[in-house]
């Protein structure tokens, strides 16, 4: 069990933060053991494809058979808003030694992966370049519905406690954690044990892909408790697009609701996953409604990502009357 001693039992000791780096290493349990996260099943199979084109050696290395993966890898994020670049640009500069630590803590020191020998600076850097291609290729596309239900998670969260106190939210998060006058409690399923105050803060982070709570295996990081987020059931399972009657007869459901869906910028991927159907169906709608003046698409990176344009704001109007005519 691992116990965290809030100082003064103070509310603003407590802070919610989200992390693509925890996101994108932990996600790689469901990459050796698809069974344990069913929920996930659809995605894995989205990707597929796109996995030809990783170092799978290095990234299959970073868990081992308990689903463990290295504290350096899970940095407690400082905010809800963390951005998965920054979170990388950070790991390039961890102190090898603290590098070496972890990595024997997940794998002994006799049986290192053979993507993980050799010197510390040269095997950070495959793991940075290995991770940073994983996430271009299957995070970012489906980063956007992945980090709205973790948002979401931490809204209610912060509305349990205004509502009904801190102890309820704690004793919420999972069967395993509980708030004990001032300390919070942590059962874990491995035999890790200690006692630390949390001065400096204690982060909670919602995760997609923890089945149990969880913290850092080293006493030395910062107090953090990895949780399983709200609503991950229903991540995956296609969501239907909403149109006005009269947009819908005009240009046909689907393109009407995505014209409506698109106030905010998407890709033809996000949107695909979105629906449950294929990108390329999706990009001929798209291109319709592009061609038609109704979208804008501007390239971000690899990606491009669509957007109403003016004439679209117009067209979405709640007053037919201020349609073009």
């Amino acid at each position: 069990m691992v116990r965290y001693e809030l100082v003064d039992n103070d509310l603003a000791d407590v802070r919610f933060a989200v992390s693509p780096l925890n996101e994108v290493v932990l996600s790689l349990r469901a990459w050796r053991d698809p069974g344990r996260y069913p929920l996930h099943l659809r995605w894995v199979r989205s990707v597929n494809e796109s996995r030809s084109a990783l170092d799978h050696e290095t990234l299959l290395a970073l868990t081992d058979s308990r689903l463990w993966t290295p504290d350096f890898l899970n940095p407690r994020p400082s905010s809800p808003l963390t951005h998965f670049d920054d979170e990388l640009a950070r790991l390039g500069a961890i102190d090898p030694a603290v590098v070496v630590r972890d990595l024997r803590a997940v794998h002994s020191a006799g049986s290192l992966p053979r993507a993980l020998r050799g010197p510390v600076p040269r095997v950070l850097s495959r793991i940075i370049d290995a991770l940073a291609g994983y996430w271009r290729h299957c995070f970012a596309p489906h980063w956007p519905r992945m980090r709205a239900l973790l948002e979401g998670d931490v809204t209610f969260r912060a509305r349990q406690i205004s509502q009904h106190g801190l102890a309820a939210m704690f004793n919420g998060l999972s069967p395993a954690v509980r708030l004990v006058d001032a300390t919070v409690e942590v059962r874990l399923r491995s035999r890790l044990q200690y006692t630390r105050a949390t001065n400096g803060g204690l982060t909670l982070v919602p995760s997609l892909w923890t089945l149990n709570a969880s913290t850092p295996a080293s006493e030395a990081e910062p107090p953090m408790i990895i949780y399983a987020g709200r609503g991950v059931a229903t991540l995956w399972e296609p969501q239907p697009l909403a149109a006005p009657g009269a947009l819908a007869a005009l240009l046909g459901v689907v393109r009407a609701g995505l014209l409506v869906a698109l106030e905010t910028p998407a890709s033809s991927t996000e949107l695909a996953s979105r629906l449950g159907v294929t990108p390329t169906a999706v990009n001929q709608h798209l291109r319709a409604l592009r061609d038609g003046g109704l979208l804008v698409g501007v390239r971000d990176g690899r990606s491009v990502l669509y957007r109403r344009s003016p004439l679209g704001d117009r067209m979405v109007a709640p007053d037919p009357a201020s349609w073009p005519g």
